[in-house]
C-alpha cells in the first residue's frame, strides 16, 4: 500500500508552513495575533475536513477505523513520530506519540505558537471528513507542552 515516492505528511507540512509563515506574520501585523490565529485555524480545519473526504473517496470498501490505521504510514513517514500502539482493531485505534518531529519542526521554524493549528488541530477535523462515525479523543499534545500525544480513536457505529 505504501509508495516510497509518495510525499509523507511531515514533508507536506514543512512546505505548507514555509508558505503560511509569511502570511501569518502579515496577518498578525494587520489584524492582530488572536484574529490571525483564528483565520489560519479556520482555513486549516476546513482543509483537513476536505483532505479527509478525499482520502475516504479512495477507499474501495469505505472509510473506517481499519482503513484509517492502514494510512498511518503517511504521518509516520520520515521518522516523523515515535508511536506506541495500545489498541488497534476494527473498532478502535489507540496510541501515544512520544516524540513528534512535527512539533520540533514548527518550533525550529519559529511557528511554535501556531504549530497546534498547523498540525494538531487537523487530526480531529481530518477524521470528521474521513469517517464521520469515528471519534478522536485527545487530552494532551507534545506541541502544547504535554509529555505525549494521546490519540484515542473509536468507532461510534454499532458492530453489525
Amino acid at each position: 500500500m505504501s509508495d516510497n515516492n509518495e510525499l509523507g505528511i511531515l514533508a507536506r507540512r514543512k512546505i505548507e508552513a514555509e508558505i503560511i509563515k509569511p502570511i501569518y506574520e502579515i496577518l498578525v501585523r494587520e489584524i492582530g495575533k488572536a484574529r490571525a490565529q483564528a483565520v489560519i485555524g479556520e482555513a486549516i480545519e476546513q482543509a483537513a475536513i476536505n483532505a479527509g473526504k478525499e482520502f475516504a473517496a479512495k477507499e474501495p470498501n469505505g472509510a473506517d477505523v481499519k482503513s484509517f490505521i492502514a494510512l498511518q504510514y503517511l504521518w509516520e513517514k520520515d521518522n516523523a513520530l515515535d508511536v506506541k500502539v495500545i489498541d488497534a482493531d476494527d473498532q478502535q485505534y489507540n496510541y501515544n506519540v512520544t516524540r513528534c518531529r512535527y512539533a520540533e519542526m514548527y518550533h525550529e521554524m519559529g511557528l511554535g505558537e501556531i504549530g497546534h493549528l498547523l498540525s494538531c488541530a487537523r487530526d480531529e477535523k481530518f477524521i470528521v471528513g474521513y469517517a464521520p462515525d469515528v471519534e478522536l479523543t485527545r487530552t494532551s499534545t507534545i506541541m502544547q507542552g504535554g509529555s505525549c500525544c494521546d490519540f484515542r480513536y473509536r468507532s461510534t457505529k454499532d458492530k453489525a
